[in-house]
């Protein structure tokens, strides 16, 4: 497999003032790109319209996607596109007054679809005409307890700090999952008290490759959890097959696991911040040299890096996923 595709953003030229992450990005960015000839091409380029985004400097971006029987599930912070591969035709659309700092998008086996609302600490199951079936709160309260159903939130910049900031959503054994940030775990939506402990960091995706749920933490850790048994039976330090000490490897996110051996994995350059808490993983942050955005790809079997591929010159700043492109 030499093409994927990789979801983000492009940044938001600026001099004047330290922008925050829901500000930073002008336009959400999907490219294919040839890891045997580092060559890419945009797919899709888009900006969100004005009635969907907050109204001053909206972060436009697309967060984690899905891919599944040639429909491509994408999502800005306010909504949610799907499209036909690899043609590349826009098929829905959906933006909900309830979406904000939306985080991924994936499908059911229903033939809905669950989003996660990480500005309001929810999941929500909706048709793909945007009718909602059913709304969780990750905190194991009302979905509406801290939030009011009468404000369009997608015109609110910002609601941080969030108390779970969930991740990615998915389904396991007709099960709904989702990933907590500031638990560091995983939990079951659907069957309350099923739970997988990721301890070593926060963690973000929660991809499914066979038996195995494979997990991406913030600081550069890939861990791997039994589908069956809900334990974890391998963590793995990226850090250590990197070979450049003292330099950040960036915020960890976005997995594909081509099989048992071979395991790509994005990487986000780490850029200033006011919110402190969001990089307190990096050890002495101010004296450390930070790695341009990536994608890497990782040898399991020699544990060794084995390829990497700065993505800032193809236009993506921020990235979220790494998909398998179509070979249709």
């Amino acid at each position: 497999m030499s093409s994927l595709y990789i979801s983000g953003g492009r940044q938001r030229g600026t001099i004047f003032r330290q922008l925050e992450e829901w500000q930073s990005y002008e336009q959400a960015l999907l490219i294919e790109l040839d890891t045997a000839t580092n060559r890419s091409r945009a797919r899709i380029e888009y900006v969100s319209p004005p009635e969907a985004c907050p109204d001053e400097l909206p972060s436009i971006l697309f967060k984690s996607a899905s891919l599944r029987n040639e429909k491509l599930y994408l999502c800005t912070s306010t909504e949610i596109l799907i499209y036909e591969v690899p043609a590349f035709r826009r098929l829905h659309y959906i933006s909900l007054p309830c979406f904000n700092d939306l985080h991924h998008v994936c499908p059911t086996d229903r033939g809905t679809l669950l989003a996660a609302v990480t500005g309001l600490d929810m999941v929500v199951e909706t048709t793909l005409y945007g009718t909602l079936v059913r709304e969780w709160s990750v905190l194991s309260e009302d979905p509406w307890v801290r939030y009011s159903r009468g404000v369009d939130y997608r015109k609110v910049a910002s609601t941080k700090p969030h108390q779970a900031h969930p991740n990615h959503v998915f389904e396991l054994d007709g099960e709904v999952w989702v990933t907590r940030l500031q638990q560091r775990d995983a939990i079951c939506l659907t069957r309350p008290g099923l739970r997988i402990d990721i301890a070593i960091q926060r963690p973000h995706d929660g991809y499914i490759f066979g038996d195995r749920i494979y997990f991406t933490t913030v600081d550069g850790h890939v861990v791997i959890a039994n589908r069956k048994t809900l334990k974890i039976e391998e963590t793995i330090d990226l850090n250590e097959m990197s070979n450049q000490s003292g330099q950040v490897l960036g915020w960890c996110r976005g997995v594909l696991p081509l099989d048992e051996r071979w395991l790509w994995v994005g990487f986000t350059r780490v850029r200033p911040t006011k919110l402190v808490e969001n990089v307190a993983w990096i050890k002495n942050a101010g004296n450390q040299r930070h790695k341009p955005s990536h994608l890497a790809l990782y040898d399991l079997a020699n544990r060794r890096r084995e390829q990497e591929i700065e993505l800032e010159p193809h236009g993506i700043d921020v990235v979220f996923s790494v998909l398998p492109a179509s070979s249709r």
